[in-house]
């Protein structure tokens, strides 16, 4: 949790102690990055979801067509239905599948950068964590880092 991290963090800089300051600021950031991938994750999945629903409804749209277009005029008949709903479907099938593949993709890409905390954003937030508590940075926190 991103806020007890900061309490610790906060602790530790009370006490001095710069190197348990820059663990706790790490599992901050992290935690932040974790909850936002989560965010992202939620969000990518309904529009995954979304997408399964225009499918099905597509489908059922095509069956109804389909029935419609069996009692169609003679130069309709000549157009294959059932050719042209199947790769309706294959295409739609590619473009989910992609939209998958993408978004695990996109997934795997944020978890393994959210794993290296750049040194400037834990030095930021030991700095900001300290401003908002009147707290004073020793020197042990000028000299790590």
């Amino acid at each position: 949790n991103e806020k007890a991290a900061i309490e610790k963090l906060k602790k530790a800089i009370k006490a001095g102690n710069s190197e348990g300051a820059r663990i706790y600021g790490q599992d901050a950031i992290r935690e932040k990055n974790q909850a936002l991938n989560y965010m992202k994750m939620a969000s990518r999945i309904d529009a995954v979801s979304s997408r399964i629903e225009t499918a099905v409804r597509m489908g059922e749209v095509t069956k109804s067509m389909q029935g419609v277009t069996k009692g169609m005029s003679v130069g309709l008949q000549s157009m294959d239905i059932d050719k042209l709903s199947k790769t309706m479907d294959k295409f739609e099938q590619q473009f989910e599948d992609l939209d998958v593949k993408s978004a695990y993709m996109d997934g795997a890409m944020n978890a393994t950068t959210a794993t290296a905390t750049p040194a400037e954003q834990v030095d930021s937030l030991i700095t900001m964590v300290a401003d908002e508590n009147n707290l004073e940075l020793g020197e042990a926190f000028n000299e790590v880092g």
